[in-house]
C-alpha cells in the first residue's frame, strides 16, 4: 500500500505538471530548454555543495498519527502524500529540476508520468533495499556515503537530457 501510495502521489504530481505545462508551450522551445538546462545545473551545484541554496519545501515530518488511525490506509495515504513531494520534506535538489522539465518542456504526457512514475518508484525503492540489505544501519552509511554523488548525476543528467531533445 505504501509503495503504490508513492507511485500515485509522484504520478499525480507529474499529471499536475505537465497539465500545467501547456501555459508555458507559447514561449520559445529555445528558451524553455534553455532554462531547464540552467535549473538542472543550479540544482547540480546546489547537491554537489558548491552554491547554498534553500529549497521551497514544505520541511516537516508527515504526522504519525496518519499511521496509527489505520495501518493500511494510512500506509496508502502515508505513500501518497510522500510521493507528491510537497508534503514533506526533500534532500536533494533533483526533483526540483525534474519538475522544472516536466513543467516547462510541454509536449506528450508520457514522459511526465514516467518522470512521476520514476519519482514515487525511486521512493519505494529506498525502504525496500535498505530492508533486503539485511544490515539497515550498515546501508544507511553507504547510502550517505554516496548520496551526493548520485544526486548531482541525477540532475547532470536532467540537463544532458535537455540538451539532447532538439527545440
Amino acid at each position: 500500500m505504501f509503495s503504490g501510495g508513492l507511485l500515485a502521489g509522484g504520478t499525480l504530481t507529474a499529471g499536475v505538471l505537465w497539465l500545467l505545462s501547456g501555459l508555458f508551450t507559447p514561449a520559445p522551445a529555445a528558451g524553455r530548454q534553455g532554462l531547464i538546462v540552467v535549473v538542472a545545473l543550479v540544482a547540480a551545484l546546489r547537491d554537489a555543495g558548491r552554491l547554498p541554496l534553500r529549497l521551497p519545501q514544505n520541511a516537516r515530518q508527515i504526522p504519525q498519527d496518519v499511521l496509527r488511525r489505520h495501518l493500511v490506509r494510512g500506509a496508502a495515504r502515508f505513500g501518497f502524500e510522500l510521493g507528491t513531494g510537497v508534503r514533506t520534506y526533500l534532500s536533494a535538489s533533483a526533483p526540483y529540476a525534474m519538475a522544472v522539465a516536466v513543467l516547462l518542456s510541454g509536449g506528450s504526457h508520457v514522459p511526465a508520468l514516467a518522470a512521476g512514475l520514476g519519482f514515487g518508484a525511486g521512493r519505494a525503492l529506498t525502504p525496500a533495499l535498505r530492508r533486503l540489505s539485511g544490515n539497515g544501519e550498515h546501508w544507511d552509511d553507504l547510502l550517505a556515503r554516496r548520496l551526493n554523488v548520485v544526486t548531482v548525476l541525477c540532475c547532470a543528467l536532467t540537463a544532458a537530457a535537455a540538451c539532447a531533445v532538439p527545440a
